[in-house]
């Protein structure tokens, strides 16, 4: 019941807080010509994070001569395949919810169901994983590439000391790190999954009768041979026990032996 609530919602924070995130900074450079100077450079990016296709221009403090630049990095590709992962996801669950509660008999029918729920399952706790760590090392990657002093370095103009180049606003991440994070909390609730979904396979029952059938056999023959073991200990024991001692009889007769000697003497 927690995957069929949770895993659509988790599902749609990662890919939404990741695929519509757009930030961008902003620059200032101070020129000793204060013509030339230019106190608000934006530079705006987004999602997929083709940082290297991000140009802007900046002066140079050189006239009216202006450099274009580009930022550096391209995370696209781990973005994009987590965005992709959470899509698939997320419209998987759906299927998954309107199966479990509109068509449970069919689920059930022939072990089908419960064993492609499970394949499915460990598929995706594998791709949570792999794509929330990807996307972890892009983001990584695009806070320092986005970095207002790595900009910075970039200008020629912020290389002479009589220029004042500073950064007005950094970007803004915290969004992406929620993506992150709801990246890493989809894998621990699909991974946590994988045994409630075995429990309902074919294999998880077969599993536990192959185990239950020795048992059973091991505690039939312990029982077949403790009956033994008693009757032969009630019938031996009972024997051992009356040759113990002498018959009447026989302590008759020997009691009979010293008393014809007395008579004799």
């Amino acid at each position: 019941m927690c995957m069929v609530i949770f895993a659509p919602l988790f599902a749609i924070f990662a890919f939404a807080t990741c695929g519509g995130y757009s930030g961008g900074l902003r620059l200032s450079v101070d020129c000793v010509n204060k013509t030339e100077s230019n106190l608000s450079i934006d530079i705006a990016f987004a999602y997929p994070f083709r940082l290297h296709q991000v140009t802007f221009e900046v002066p140079t403090c050189e006239g009216k001569e202006r450099q274009k630049l580009a930022l550096t990095g391209d995370s696209s590709s781990s973005a994009e395949f987590f965005v992709t992962v959470a899509v698939f996801a997320f419209l998987y669950s759906l299927a998954a919810t309107v199966v479990y509660i509109f068509f449970q008999n069919k689920y059930r029918e022939n072990n089908r169901g419960p064993l492609v729920d499970f394949i499915v399952t460990v598929v995706f706790s594998f791709l949570w994983l792999v794509g929330s760590s990807a996307w972890a090392k892009g983001l990584s990657d695009v806070k320092v590439a986005t970095d207002p002093k790595e900009v910075l370095l970039l200008m020629s103009a912020c290389k002479q000391q009589s220029n004042k180049c500073m950064a007005v606003h950094s970007p803004v991440m915290s969004s992406l790190n929620t993506s992150v994070v709801f990246g890493f909390l989809n894998f621990i609730l699909w991974a946590g999954n994988i045994w409630f979904v075995f429990k309902e396979t074919g294999w998880h029952s077969s599993g536990q009768r192959y185990l239950s059938d020795p048992m059973e056999k091991h505690s039939g023959s312990y029982n077949h041979g403790g009956y033994n073991q008693d009757s032969y200990g009630s019938s031996g024991g009972y024997g051992r026990q009356a040759s113990l001692g002498p018959s009447s009889d026989e302590f008759g007769q020997q009691s009979s032996g010293p008393a014809s000697f007395t008579n004799q003497i």
